[in-house]
């Protein structure tokens, strides 16, 4: 039985421009605005990176607070416009039940900022949708919510 698809997405406006927003959400370590909630682990580390985060192909593995960790490899840049990657290699609870994820950022010019959009789409692992659907619903999304705000004030500080 093939496993299932669920995504969470949250959107919010930084007060800076294009250039500047796009430089700081898609080049900045995700160590410190990842924090631990709940049963998601922090962001600790980042290992193995391969380039600048700014290029198609690049790698690099995140170390997590609960010992886990996960791979991300950019599968999409479009300067100023579109940023993806896909996640693979999860361990602990999500190793067991997600056969991959991919993260999409899409940066639109907005009126006093830019619109960030950030959609995380989880793919289950066979017999572990339902369960997925519930972690991402109740956990996830709602992590999304409370790191984007973060993410801004970032991107706002470095004006």
């Amino acid at each position: 039985m093939p496993g299932r698809s669920v995504s969470a997405i949250t959107e919010l406006i930084a007060t800076a421009s294009l250039d500047r927003t796009w430089d700081i959400a898609t080049m900045h370590t995700p160590v410190g605005l990842y924090p631990r909630a709940g049963l998601l682990p922090a962001v600790v580390e980042v290992r193995n990176q391969t380039g600048d985060w700014d290029g198609v192909g690049q790698t690099r593995q995140l170390m997590l607070s609960d010992g886990g960790s996960v791979i991300e490899h950019t599968t999409n840049v479009d300067r100023l416009e579109f940023f993806a990657y896909n996640l693979t290699d999860f361990q602990k609870v999500f190793g067991v039940m997600v056969e991959s994820a991919r993260a999409e950022w899409t940066f639109t010019q907005a009126p006093y900022g830019t619109l960030i959009r950030w959609r995380y789409t989880f793919h289950s692992k066979p017999g572990y949708g339902l369960p997925l659907v519930a972690i991402i619903k109740f956990l996830w999304g709602p992590y999304m919510k409370r790191v984007l705000p973060g993410i801004v004030r970032e991107i706002e500080r470095s004006r």
